[in-house]
C-alpha cells in the first residue's frame, strides 16, 4: 500500500500523539534494565509529540522479572505492570495488554529490544485512518537484519514466503511481534494461539475481517543479554498448524472480505 508522504504526517498534524506500548516479558531479568533505559530513552525525547503509556506484562515468570519490573518501573506514573498466574505465551500478552492499553493506538514490542523502541515513530507516520496494523519488517528492502544466526533468518523468511502465498499478500514479515495496532480493529479477534505462532494469527484474522495492514521497513538486531524463550520444532510446527487451518479457511470457509494491505 502506498502513502503519500501529506498521509504520513497526518498523524501527528494534530499535535500529541496517544499512544500505548506492551511489553511480554517472561523469564526477562536480565534484559530489565536495557527495556527500562529503551523507554525511558523514548519518553524523553519524544516528550512534545508523545503521550506515552506502557504496560508490561509479566507472563508468569519463574525467575525475577516480576520484582524487576516493579523495582524500574513503579515510580513512573506513565508505567504499569500486570501479571499472568501462569506462563501463557506471547500472543496471550499482548492481548492482556492491549485490554489494558488505555489508548486507541497501542505497539507491542520485545523486552530484549531487538527491536529499538525509537523505531516506532517511524511506524507511528504510516498509521493514516485507513490503516489498522503497521508491522516491522526486517525483510522489506529498506529493512535490515543484524547478528541474528543464519538459520533463524532463513526459517523466518520461509514463514513469511509460505504466508505471503497464502493470503496472497505482498508484505515481506508476517513473524514480527513488533507491531502497532489499532485498538479497537484487534481487541476482539478471534485468535486461538496464544504463543510465538498467535502473533502471525493476529495479523491473519484481522485481514480476514476486513482490516488494514501495512509494513514499516525495520532494524533487527540480535539479543544482547539473557536467551530467546522461543522453542524452534513446537513453533515450526505451530506454523504448519496455522498454514493448514488458513488453507482450509481460503479453499472451504466462509470469506469475510477483506482488503488487501
Amino acid at each position: 500500500m502506498m502513502l503519500l508522504q501529506s498521509e504520513k504526517l497526518q498523524i501527528f498534524s494534530a499535535g500529541l500523539v496517544s499512544l500505548t506500548i506492551v511489553v511480554p516479558c517472561f523469564n526477562e531479568e536480565e534484559s530489565l534494565d536495557q527495556l527500562a533505559e529503551r523507554l525511558k530513552t523514548l519518553k524523553t525525547t519524544f516528550a512534545d509529540r508523545l503521550d506515552l503509556q506502557v504496560v508490561l506484562v509479566d507472563d508468569g515468570s519463574s525467575d525475577h522479572t516480576a520484582e524487576g519490573l516493579e523495582n524500574r518501573f513503579r515510580q513512573h506514573d506513565w508505567a504499569r505492570v500486570v501479571r499472568h498466574g501462569r506462563n501463557r505465551g506471547i500472543t496471550a500478552s499482548i492481548r492482556t495488554g492491549i485490554e489494558n492499553a488505555t489508548h486507541e493506538l497501542v505497539a507491542s514490542m520485545d523486552a530484549d529490544c531487538t527491536y529499538d523502541p525509537l523505531q516506532i515513530i517511524g511506524m507511528l507516520d504510516l498509521m493514516v485512518d485507513s490503516v489498522d496494523m503497521v508491522t516491522a519488517s526486517p525483510y522489506h528492502p529498506d529493512g535490515s537484519v543484524e547478528g541474528v544466526p543464519r538459520w533463524r533468518i532463513a526459517l523466518s523468511r520461509t514463514a513469511s514466503l509460505c504466508y505471503g502465498l497464502l493470503l496472497g499478500t505482498s508484505l515481506h514479515t508476517y513473524t514480527s511481534c513488533f507491531r502497532l495496532y489499532r485498538r479497537s480493529a484487534v481487541a476482539n479477534l478471534p485468535i486461538v494461539e496464544e504463543g510465538f505462532v498467535g502473533v502471525t494469527e493476529m495479523l491473519w484474522q484481522l485481514q480476514r475481517h476486513g482490516g488494514t495492514i501495512v509494513e514499516a521497513p525495520s532494524r533487527l538486531t540480535s539479543r544482547r543479554v539473557g536467551f530467546s524463550k522461543m522453542r524452534t520444532l513446537p513453533v515450526i510446527l505451530g506454523h504448519l498448524k496455522l498454514m493448514s487451518r488458513i488453507l482450509f479457511d481460503r479453499m472451504f470457509g466462509p470469506r469475510v472480505g477483506a482488503k488487501s494491505p
